[in-house]
């Protein structure tokens, strides 16, 4: 049976995690009822939203919390959890951490954000991770990265070429760059010839509207779901098949030439 994927479109509470909480597990058992699953998907920091400033008292110590309540979340649905990202504290670094959770509550990854976007000052608030976002999920060979992340290829590459048959993509990007948005995760589906699963935020704080516009898109680059800007979820199966298929036909990775890259 292929997974289904859902992505779910948050209007975080800026500053307000115990609101945040309560949000995503009221909205995981609507949707688990609604839609059956198999793999949940949020959005980047849904905790706290772009609260940089407080993050210092309002990030997850050692991210307990998140950890927590996502494994019980899995646990109790059965479903895997592509827990978006959140706000970790250790000792005086603050990371931007994605967690992934199995369908029985086990951790499977974690991964922390790699580029840093200074346009909105995450360099000042928060540490970048140093580690590839891999893992196994639902039999599904996957990667995960956050936001600003898509704006480097390269490093999407460096998942690709190493297995990755679909990235999950986590942000809070702002409708003012929705073309870029749109185009560039199209461009990574089709030029890495995989799926793209990317979950937004909707709504806006009090220095941004955020775009929305979930989507989820097959390695030909075509959008079979996607969201408008409003809160809400967006749903889709994939087919790790169709991954092989398309790489088959044109085989991008087999004619590559590294040694030239430099």
């Amino acid at each position: 049976m292929k997974p289904i994927i859902t992505c779910i479109q948050l209007d975080i509470k800026f500053g307000d995690p115990s609101f945040n909480y309560r949000q995503v597990e009221e909205k995981v058992a609507s949707i688990i009822e609604k839609e059956k699953p198999s793999i949940i998907v949020l959005p980047e920091l849904w905790t706290t939203g772009y609260d940089l400033t407080r993050l210092d008292e309002i990030a997850d110590e050692n991210g307990e919390q998140t950890r927590k309540f996502i494994s019980e979340l899995a646990k109790k649905y059965r479903v895997n959890i592509v827990g978006g990202s959140v706000a970790k504290k250790v000792e005086d670094q603050i990371t931007n951490t994605m967690y992934i959770f199995d369908h029985q509550g086990e951790l499977v990854n974690e991964y922390s954000k790699l580029h840093l976007f200074k346009l909105m000052d995450e360099h000042h608030y928060l540490t970048a991770g140093t580690e590839k976002g891999l893992f196994n999920i639902a039999d599904i060979h996957c990667a995960g990265v956050i936001c600003y992340d898509i704006r480097f290829p390269e490093w999407i590459r460096a998942h690709t070429t190493r297995g990755a048959e679909v990235l999950f993509v986590v942000a809070e990007w702002p409708l003012l760059r929705l073309h870029h948005w749109r185009t560039l995760l199209l461009s990574r589906a089709i030029e890495n010839q995989c799926y793209v699963v990317a979950c937004n935020r909707a709504g806006s704080d009090p220095n941004n509207e955020f775009a929305g516009h979930s989507m989820i898109i097959d390695p030909w680059g075509t959008v079979i779901a996607e969201a408008d800007e409003k809160a809400g979820s967006i749903s889709a199966a994939i087919d790790a098949e169709m991954v092989k298929t398309v790489r088959s036909k044109i085989p991008v990775f087999d004619d590559r030439l590294p040694e030239f890259y430099h």
